[in-house]
């Protein structure tokens, strides 16, 4: 490995071990053979630097290994699918390569490994998001890895990304927010709506996205400015509207995530939530299966919006794009 390379996995393992509960936990990795193995003895090693105590049980453990009470503070770590399935564990950490949705269920952490030279953390199960400086990190680990070849991947997009904020009506002569704007793809038409007297405003954690939205002129009438939307530099009330593409799937906690772009957008302002394929697409695309329970679901949806202070006026998930539309109460 490179020593880039080194270091992405010393900050994942790092990362991963500030994940873990406080005190006495049963840990298993499971994924492709080899690699969970290898994942685990990294992690152990992370965590005995760290003056945590960790204790291994080999593939070939005993029962009296296996059921044997751990020291105060220890943490107990497995790997494979044997001890994934032998017992019931604090923490279930995917290894995924390929899309399994028989892997990702249950997991508590899910590791991105289709790059071994380059693993990100893709999801952390709501009751450990917030620990730990994890977030940010990986983030811009998964985005700026993959922001120069955004617009090859993705580049017919755009109609799709117009179409939308032409339907949601953005008040001419007002201030928009791009909020996770990545290489700024929604830039021409967020100007379009508000006219050359509004004002466009685009941020994004990852600044290597930033660069690239630069680099193809979209930010020519635009502000960038690179910042958390968990704690965005914005007086409360200063937006007209919101415009949020695949941002809310990201984030540790929606609900939070919502309540701060609530803050920020005036009362009768607009959130606008889009992504270029409907949920069902997406989850096909990523080889898992929808849950009643995500983020974007029209239940957890119409809830997690009511309780931030919006009313969800539009929800329309169709094959080909995902649409939601709320208002400031």
């Amino acid at each position: 490995m490179t020593g880039t390379s080194h270091q992405r996995w010393d900050e994942l393992l790092d990362n991963i071990a500030g994940l873990l509960p406080a005190g006495t936990a049963s840990v298993v990795i499971d994924g492709p053979r080899g690699q969970a193995e290898v994942v685990a003895a990294r992690l152990a090693a992370t965590l005995r630097a760290a003056a945590r105590p960790c204790s291994r049980l080999a593939g070939g453990a005993t029962r009296a290994a296996e059921d044997a009470a751990p020291a105060a503070g220890t943490i107990v770590l497995a790997d494979g699918p044997g001890w994934r399935t032998a017992r019931d564990w604090d923490v279930v950490i995917w290894l995924r390569t390929d899309p399994d949705p028989d892997g990702d269920a249950g997991a508590s952490i899910v590791i991105d490994l289709h790059d071994p030279a380059w693993p990100v953390i893709r999801r952390v199960a709501a009751p450990l998001a917030s620990q730990g400086p994890w977030y940010i990190p990986e983030t811009r680990a998964f985005f700026s890895a993959r922001a120069a070849t955004w617009d090859t991947k993705f580049g017919n997009d755009l109609p799709a990304y117009a179409a939308a904020i032409a339907q949601a009506c953005i008040p001419e002569h007002g201030t928009v927010i791009d909020v996770g704007c990545g290489n700024g793809r929604a830039l021409p038409a967020l100007r379009q709506a508000v006219g050359a007297g509004g004002t466009v405003i685009a941020v994004d954690l990852t600044p290597e996205m930033l660069r690239h939205a630069r680099a193809r002129g979209r930010a020519a009438r635009a502000g960038l400015i690179l910042a958390d939307v968990r704690q965005l530099p914005f007086a409360s009330a200063s937006a007209d509207a919101v415009f949020a593409a695949g941002l809310i799937t990201h984030l540790p906690d929606a609900e939070a995530g919502l309540r701060q772009l609530a803050r920020i957008t005036r009362p009768g302002g607009l959130l606008i939530l889009f992504h270029p394929s409907g949920r069902a697409a997406l989850a096909a695309r990523h080889g898992r299966a929808l849950e009643p329970d995500e983020p974007l679901a029209a239940a957890s949806l119409q809830r997690s919006t009511r309780t931030a202070g919006w009313q969800l006026t539009t929800y329309d998930d169709a094959e080909s794009r995902f649409l939601a539309i709320a208002t400031r109460r």
